[in-house]
């Protein structure tokens, strides 16, 4: 009798640890190496960010913390790798490409609200409208006004159709009520090298890679996209003085997979947190005119029930064809 009583009570104790052990083993993360999943070429400007904090991580979270790229279907195959793994150990390091594939791809492979568990935005950065420094228009403001009196009297290039590049002028031909002719090339660096010739009149990519170009006077910057001025470029209007309800960023974000624990976001957006003021990173962010953020979730949830309906009207709108 005494014997079946222990046993009895070993199993009731165990029933009852159940709970615990699991919120230990979910508290236990990461258990094994953690992996940052990039889905572009090697040698993008994600990878500055996505190496960086991948390195302090290590040391926060007692794992090692690796930055791998897996480019294709520019970007659904990376995004495709994670959720197929559906392991909270291998995460999504992406652009704002995450909210806009769902608008150009029939079947993009993921649902963007079903799939994608938010950890954090990582940063954010303008782009900025070029010109070469003698084109004629001295203004943004002229620039409206020409553009407006003479439909397709202006081009823009972009890195290719469906680029944010592309759909940075066509998000301004739909606020501004003008009609530019997009002129699409087969990546960034040739759509600046037509820039330089003269092939186009303007171009609308990120200050990342555009500080260079102005800094040294090679290029002109007419505007930024952001919703107000870039402390890059305090000089330069922002797009949005001129055209109300304008707002655009490059962002970077950090994603799980589907049913991501709670716990393991709230431990990475907190070990992420102490890198936004101070840290080399920042610093480095704020020379090439981004924004370090890592606040957390729901701010990136909020951008993607923003952005994923807005860029399924632009390309609506500009007759842009799914894939």
């Amino acid at each position: 009798m005494v014997h079946v009583t222990r046993r009895g009570a070993l199993a009731a104790l165990a029933v009852s640890a159940l709970p615990c052990a699991a919120r230990a083993g979910e508290a236990a993360w990461p258990d094994r190496t953690v992996r940052f999943i990039v889905p572009f070429a090697p040698g993008g400007p994600v990878e500055v960010p996505a190496r960086f904090i991948a390195d302090r991580l290590t040391h926060t979270l007692g794992q090692s913390v690796i930055v791998e790229t897996k480019p294709g279907a520019g970007g659904a195959l990376g995004i495709q790798s994670v959720l197929q793994a559906a392991d909270p150990h291998m995460l999504l390091f992406t652009t704002s490409s995450v909210a806009i594939l769902p608008a150009l791809l029939r079947d993009p492979g993921y649902d963007p609200f079903r799939d994608l568990t938010p950890v954090s935005m990582v940063s954010e950065v303008p782009m900025a409208l070029l010109v070469r420094p003698d084109w004629p228009v001295p203004d943004f403001a002229t620039f409206l006004r020409q553009a407006k009196a003479k439909p397709q009297r202006f081009s823009f290039a972009s890195s290719g159709t469906g680029s944010t590049t592309h759909l940075a002028g066509e998000l301004l031909k739909a606020k501004a009520g003008i009609d530019i002719l997009h002129v699409p090339y087969r990546g960034g660096a040739q759509a600046v090298n037509a820039l330089y010739a003269g092939d186009t009149d303007m171009l609308i990519t990120g200050l990342i890679e555009t500080m260079k170009h102005v800094s040294d006077g090679r290029l002109r910057a007419l505007a930024v996209t952001s919703p107000g001025r870039s402390p890059a470029l305090p000089e330069v209007p922002a797009i949005a003085e001129a055209v109300p309800g304008y707002g655009l960023t490059i962002w970077y974000a950090l994603f799980g997979p589907p049913n991501t624990p709670a716990a393991v976001v709230q431990r990475l957006a907190e070990a992420m947190a102490p890198l936004r003021e101070g840290s080399p990173l920042a610093q480095r962010m704020g020379e090439s005119g981004a924004t370090l953020l890592l606040d957390g979730p729901a701010p990136l949830a909020a951008r993607m029930r923003a952005e994923v309906p807005l860029w399924k009207e632009v390309v609506t709108a500009a007759g842009i064809r799914q894939e």
